[in-house]
C-alpha cells in the first residue's frame, strides 16, 4: 500500500482550525465540568440528605445515559424546549461539560469523604464557619488527593470531544473525515488524527503524574 501525505500537507491550514476548535471544546467542558463537579460534590457530602438524593439523581443519570445521547439531545431536543437554537460549538460544551460533570462530582465527593473528619471538628472548634474549613482546609488536601482522577478526567474530556462530530461540532475528527471523503485516503488521514490525538493526550496525562509526585505530601493528613 502507497502512503500518500500530500492530503495532509494541502489540507493543514483547515485541519490545523480544527485542532483548535478541539481544544476550545476540552477546556470549556472541563472548565464547565469542573464547575459542576465542584459544586455538586461539596453540596452532596456536606448539604445535608435532600441535596445528597437530588444531586445524587443528577449523578446517576448523566452516569446512566451515553454521552452521545446526552450531545443529540442538547442539540436537537433543547432547544425546543427552550424555543431557541444553539449552535453546534455551544451544545458540544454544555453536553460534554454536564456529563462531565457527575464524574467529577464523585471524583470530588470521594476526595472530600477521605480527608479525616476531626479536621472539620478542630476547624469548627477554632471558629470557622463550615464554609472557611471546606474552602481553606478539607478541599486543598481533597484536591491533591483527587489530581490523578482529575488527570483521567483531563484526558477523557480532549477524547470526548470527537464524539461532538456527530451534532457537526467542526472539530479535528470531523474535518479529517471531511477531508478523507473528498481525497479519499482515509488511512493516512485517520493516523494522522489518531497521532494528533495521543499528542494531546499523553503529555497532559505524564504530566498530571508527575505534578501528583511533587505536591502528594500536601494531600496527606
Amino acid at each position: 500500500m502507497d502512503v500518500n501525505l500530500q492530503p495532509i500537507i494541502d489540507s493543514w491550514p483547515f485541519l490545523a482550525k480544527a485542532l483548535g476548535t478541539t481544544l476550545y471544546v476540552s477546556v470549556a467542558s472541563m472548565v464547565l465540568g469542573f464547575m459542576i463537579g465542584v459544586a455538586v460534590g461539596v453540596l452532596r457530602t456536606y448539604g445535608g440528605r435532600v441535596l445528597y438524593v437530588l444531586l445524587g439523581f443528577y449523578v446517576d443519570t448523566m452516569r446512566a445515559i451515553p454521552l452521545l445521547v446526552v450531545l443529540v439531545w442538547t442539540f436537537f431536543a433543547f432547544p425546543l424546549l427552550i424555543g431557541r437554537s444553539i449552535d453546534a460549538v455551544t451544545a458540544g460544551i454544555a453536553g460534554l461539560g454536564i456529563h462531565l460533570g457527575a464524574y467529577v462530582a464523585e471524583t470530588i465527593r470521594a476526595g472530600l469523604t477521605s480527608v479525616r473528619r476531626n479536621q472539620m471538628q478542630a476547624a469548627l472548634a477554632l471558629g470557622m464557619s463550615r464554609f472557611q474549613a471546606i474552602r481553606t482546609i478539607i478541599l486543598p488536601q481533597a484536591l491533591v488527593r483527587m489530581l490523578p482522577a482529575l488527570g483521567s478526567l483531563l484526558v477523557i474530556a480532549i477524547k470526548d470531544s470527537a464524539i461532538a462530530s456527530v451534532i457537526a461540532v467542526p472539530e479535528l475528527l470531523r474535518q479529517t473525515q471531511i477531508v478523507a471523503g473528498k481525497t479519499f485516503r482515509p488511512f493516512e488521514l485517520y493516523t494522522a488524527a489518531m497521532l494528533v490525538y495521543f499528542l494531546l493526550c499523553y503529555p497532559v496525562a505524564r504530566a498530571v503524574d508527575r505534578l501528583y509526585r511533587r505536591v502528594a505530601h500536601l494531600g496527606s493528613s
